[in-house]
Formats: C-alpha cells, sequence, structure tokens
C-alpha cells in the first residue's frame, strides 16, 4: 500500500509539473502572447490592447520677415526646421526694400501673421502705438515657462519694453561693430600707420586720394566711399569718434538731442571737409550700399568705414580684381579731445511681434512661443544661422566653418539667418571660425569697442511724441545734415532747421524723454 501511495502521489506531482511547464511556454520564462490575459477588474489597458500613442500634431505657424537677398530661398532650411521643431510653417518673404509698405499695409487690413519680425529699430518705434493700443500679445508673464527663452539678456529685453512690459524677442547682436576697414597694402606703399586720431585719418583719406596708391599714374583712387545713410554709412561712426552723443546725450543734467551739440556741428564740418578735398565719392548721397562697395572692391577706394564684420565679403570680391591686395580693420581713432570712443546699439539690431489678430488665445500664443523657445536650441539656431553641417558649413575647433560655395549659403541659407532669435551666448549656436587676418582682428576691435561704447540713454524710454512724429521728424535733420556737408547750408541754415525740429514737436519730444529719464 505503501508503495502504491507513493506512486500516485509521484505521478500527480509530474502532471503539476508539466502543467506548470506548459503554462510558461518552456522558454526561459520568455512571455507566451497567445495566453489569454488575466480579466483586469481596473479596467486599464493590458500589453496587449494598449496602442502606441499618437504623434502630436505639428503646430502650423506662419511668418513674416524682411529679405535681404534678391531671391526668396528654397525650403531646404525651412524643411529642417520643420522636423526639429514639430512644425508647418509658412514663411512670408518681402524684399527689405519695401518691408515697412508691406508691413504696415498688413496691419491695416489686419492679416499680419502669427509672427511677425519688423524691419529695424525704427520700425520698432513706430509700432509702439499699436502695442500700447493692445494690438500685440505681452509676452513677458510667459518667458519663465520656457527654459530657452528665458535666458534672452535681460538688459536687452528692457530696452524693447514698452511702458515697463514686454512684447518682443530680440534678434542679438554686437554692441558695437563700428570701425574703418582700409588698404593696409596701400598704407605700406604710402608709409602710413593706422590713424590714432581724426586728423591722421583725414592724411589717410587726402593720401590715398593724392598719392597714386595703385602705382599705375592715374588720378583715379579715391579715399573713402560712403553712401546715403547717416546711421550706418561713415557719419554716425565718425560722429562717435568725435564724441558726438549716441542719438541723445545728457549734458547739464539734461537729455539733449545729439544734433544740438558742438560735436555733430564739428563731425559735419569734418565731412565737409573730405568732401570738399574730393577725398571721396562727392555724390555719396546719391550712392546705394551696393555701388559703395563696388568702389571698395574694385579697387578704386580705399577706406569703408562701417560695420567691421562685412570686410570677409568686401575682401572675397577685391582679391578678384586686385589679387595682392592687403586689407586690415581698426576702430581706436582718438577725437579732438583725445578720447577713444564708439557708439553703441542697444544689443539688437530688429524685434519680432505676436499680433493678436493672428493669435487668438492664450493656448495659441503658448504654441507658438514654444517653437521659438525651440528656436533658441542649438540644434535650430545653427540650422537657421548656418544651414545644413557638411553642405553649408562644417565645424572646426568647436567653431562653424563656412562652404565655400558662398553662393549656395546665401541663396539657401541667408533668408533665415537674419531671424534667428537671441546671440550665441544664449542659443548656443557656433561661433565663426575666421581665418582671415582682417576679420579676426575686427573681432578683437569689438570687444574693445564695447569697453568704450557711448550708449542711447533713451534707448529704453519712451515719448508718445517721438513715437507719433519722430521718424517724420528726424527727415528735417538727415535734410539739414547732407546740405550743409554739401555745403547748400551754412550753420545759421542748420540752427533754423534745428528750430523747426522744436517747433514741429521737437520740444515736446525733448520735454517727454527727460521726464521719462527722471523717473
Amino acid at each position: 500500500m505503501k508503495k502504491k501511495s507513493f506512486s500516485i502521489l509521484m505521478g500527480l506531482v509530474l502532471t503539476f509539473t508539466l502543467l506548470l511547464s506548459a503554462c510558461s511556454g518552456g522558454n526561459n520564462g520568455a512571455k507566451n502572447k497567445t495566453t489569454p490575459a488575466p480579466n483586469n477588474e481596473s479596467g486599464a489597458k493590458t500589453e496587449e490592447t494598449a496602442k502606441p500613442a499618437e504623434p502630436e500634431k505639428p503646430t502650423e505657424i506662419t511668418i513674416m520677415l524682411p529679405l535681404n537677398i534678391a531671391e526668396t530661398p528654397p525650403d531646404t532650411i525651412k524643411n529642417e526646421i520643420e522636423k526639429l521643431t514639430n512644425t508647418k510653417l509658412t514663411y512670408q518673404f518681402f524684399p527689405a526694400d519695401t518691408y515697412e509698405e508691406k508691413l504696415n499695409a498688413s496691419f491695416a487690413t489686419g492679416s499680419l501673421p502669427k509672427v511677425t519680425y519688423l524691419k529695424n529699430q525704427a520700425t520698432f518705434v513706430q509700432m509702439k502705438e499699436a502695442i500700447r493700443d493692445g494690438q500685440f500679445w505681452e509676452i513677458g508673464p510667459y518667458l519663465s515657462e520656457f527654459s530657452n527663452l528665458g535666458k534672452m539678456k535681460e538688459e536687452i529685453l528692457n530696452n524693447t519694453k514698452v511702458d515697463g512690459k514686454l512684447y518682443s524677442l530680440y534678434i542679438g547682436r554686437p554692441l558695437a561693430r563700428q570701425g574703418m576697414i582700409y588698404r593696409k597694402d596701400w598704407a605700406d606703399k604710402l608709409g602710413i600707420s593706422a590713424p590714432a586720431n581724426v586728423d591722421e585719418l583725414f592724411a589717410m583719406i587726402e593720401k590715398f586720394t593724392t598719392g597714386d596708391p595703385d602705382g599705375n599714374g592715374q588720378p583715379d583712387t579715391v579715399g573713402l566711399a560712403d553712401r546715403n545713410d547717416l546711421v550706418y554709412g561713415a557719419f554716425k561712426t565718425i560722429a562717435s569718434w568725435f564724441a558726438t552723443p549716441n542719438n541723445w546725450g545728457e549734458r547739464d543734467g539734461q537729455l539733449v538731442p545729439d544734433f544740438t551739440t558742438p560735436e555733430y556741428m564739428a563731425s559735419m564740418d569734418y565731412m565737409k571737409k573730405i568732401r570738399d578735398a574730393k577725398a571721396m565719392n562727392v555724390d555719396f548721397l546719391a550712392t546705394s550700399k551696393t555701388d559703395q562697395v563696388n568702389m571698395f572692391t574694385s579697387g578704386k577706394a580705399g577706406v569703408y568705414i562701417g560695420s567691421m564684420q562685412d570686410v570677409d565679403s568686401l575682401v572675397k570680391d577685391l582679391v578678384k580684381n586686385v589679387p595682392t591686395a592687403v586689407v586690415d580693420t581698426h576702430s581706436m581713432v582718438a577725437g579732438p579731445n583725445g578720447q577713444v570712443t564708439n557708439w553703441a546699439i542697444p544689443g539688437y539690431n530688429n524685434v519680432v511681434l505676436f499680433p493678436k489678430s493672428a493669435i487668438k488665445d492664450e493656448a495659441e500664443l503658448k504654441k507658438v512661443l514654444a517653437f521659438m523657445d525651440k528656436m533658441m536650441t542649438p540644434e535650430v539656431a545653427n540650422m537657421m544661422f548656418w544651414g545644413i553641417e557638411g553642405t553649408h558649413y562644417t565645424v572646426v575647433d568647436g567653431k562653424a566653418k563656412p562652404s565655400a560655395d558662398k553662393e549656395l549659403t546665401e541663396r539657401e541659407v541667408k533668408g533665415f539667418k537674419d531671424s534667428v532669435i537671441g546671440e550665441a551666448e544664449t542659443n548656443g549656436m557656433y561661433e565663426s571660425l575666421n581665418e582671415l587676418p582682417a576679420r579676426i582682428h575686427a573681432e578683437e576691435l569689438i570687444i574693445e569697442n564695447e569697453k568704450i561704447a557711448i550708449a542711447d540713454p533713451t534707448a529704453a524710454l519712451d515719448s508718445a511724441t517721438y513715437t507719433e512724429k519722430g521718424t517724420e521728424l528726424q527727415e528735417l535733420i538727415k535734410d539739414a545734415t547732407y546740405k550743409y556737408i554739401y555745403g547748400s547750408i551754412d550753420k545759421a541754415g542748420f540752427d533754423k532747421a534745428i528750430e523747426n525740429w522744436k517747433s514741429r514737436g521737437g520740444s515736446k519730444i525733448i520735454e517727454e524723454y527727460n521726464a521719462a529719464y527722471k523717473k
């Protein structure tokens, strides 16, 4: 009996073991997906019935911005940005020359897109009335929700505030890029050093005109090439070397316009002296930037005063015409008082606004801001500024080296480059690998310029009259400045233009800026 009972017991054990083996699938404990799922009283989805989450639908965003090249870029970069940001983008490019007209027309008809770039700081001033009128979203309260937008420089954001509130994101630029680009081979031939002061600068410009620096025995060179731009052409930089205030300056505790100061008058006299000596293109009022550049790159002009970062493109075209040409940059030019100064921008050259006519509610605004936040990641910023790695640039020593095919890069990338939010310090994009000695020198000088930069004390201030009439009134001063340099009016005529400016609203602007300055 004991033996029989033992046999029965062993049989039961063996049967139970086989059942356990069958349930486990016999694959070292691997799951058998044909086994019915156990009852799930909680109603939660099991592994067999769960569905993968659907990908988030791309956010549709329209973007309007000025175009600084001849043709609208292809979708090469846009397609990559869409992949990186999970968006469907519609870019509306309009030529920079007519951008303000298109911007105003779109605003008037309520057809501005969700992301609206302005043209420059002046356009921003013109938009302030509409901002105050509630036409654009205030975005300041939302920036802390976005890790990358929160990195933007507070001091620059403050310069774009309207009545203490933030409505815009900025496109960052170095504070003080202005200086001179000059023919060092001409200077060496004529025994001239980089000018230490404005007197030496005039001597260089004059000698480049009369000293046959190209050695062809013909009087076919000119010292200075300038254009019809009192700000980004030669005049404002020369004026800053004379210690002229940057738009506005403090005198005896009061803010005054730059053109009412003795330094501004001395700067006009200096420019008039150059023009009277025919040491520059005497028709500079009728000269475009393209023509100014051509004067330098054709080998006919020796000095270009403006952004020193223009040196790469200038040299590229110059050596095609003059293979032996050598160029350098310089900005440390002392004025009559012995001081070395330079003017500074407020840290941005443009801003982007978010119209309420296109963005209907807070939820939609946050989606747009989420896209702007992604624009400030290194991946997207590099794509927009440099293009596709391996096609438009390569990375060398942690910096971006542009492709030799500059035409391809300009055609495909340039249109997007001017819309990058922030700057390398805040968005993490690559710095440029500079190999041209003159550009390397320029970048060193830009750092030095910041130490001596003259700021505009009204950059963060508001004047309702300036917003309404400032651009129109500035035309009076611009016209009078050109006339003085051309010799068609004298000091009395210029003073009359100042009085005209004051009587038509300028006095009110002075009053309002000073009231804001003293708060």
